[in-house]
C-alpha cells in the first residue's frame, strides 16, 4: 500500500519497450504448443510488467510470432507494452495494457526503455 497522499504509480500512463526471450519460457514445450504458448507468455509478462490483468495484444506481435510457423517460434522479441486508460463505463479494471511489436527488433545491448510519448 502506497504511503498516505501518495498515488500509486500502477495507475499512470505509461510505455516501455521490453526484450522477452521466449526461447527459455517456451522450453520443452512440444512442437504444435509452441507458438500459442509464446504469445500465452507474452501475455503473462506484460500482466507482471505492467500490473493489470487486462492484456490486449496487437495483430502485428501475433503475426511476428507465428511468423516462423507453429514450430520455430523466434528466440527472442522486442515489444512495447503500454498502460493505458480504459474507457469502457463497466470495465473491471481502470487500467489495460497493451502490447505491440517493436520498430526495431535489433536487440544487442538494448534493456528496457521508457519511451516518451510524442
Amino acid at each position: 500500500m502506497p504511503p498516505k497522499g501518495k498515488e500509486s504509480r500502477s495507475k499512470d500512463v505509461v510505455t516501455r519497450e521490453y526484450t522477452i526471450n521466449l526461447h527459455k519460457r517456451i522450453h520443452k514445450a512440444s512442437f504444435k504448443k509452441r507458438a500459442p504458448k509464446a504469445v500465452d507468455q507474452i501475455r503473462e509478462f506484460a500482466k507482471k510488467a505492467m500490473g493489470t490483468s487486462d492484456v490486449r495484444l496487437d495483430v502485428k506481435l501475433n503475426k511476428a510470432v507465428w511468423s516462423k510457423g507453429i514450430k520455430n517460434v523466434p528466440f527472442r522479441v522486442r515489444v512495447v507494452i503500454s498502460r493505458r486508460r480504459n474507457d469502457d463505463e463497466d470495465a473491471k479494471e481502470e487500467m489495460y495494457s497493451f502490447v505491440t511489436v517493436a520498430e526495431d527488433q535489433n536487440i544487442k545491448g538494448k534493456g528496457t526503455v521508457i519511451v516518451q510519448d510524442a
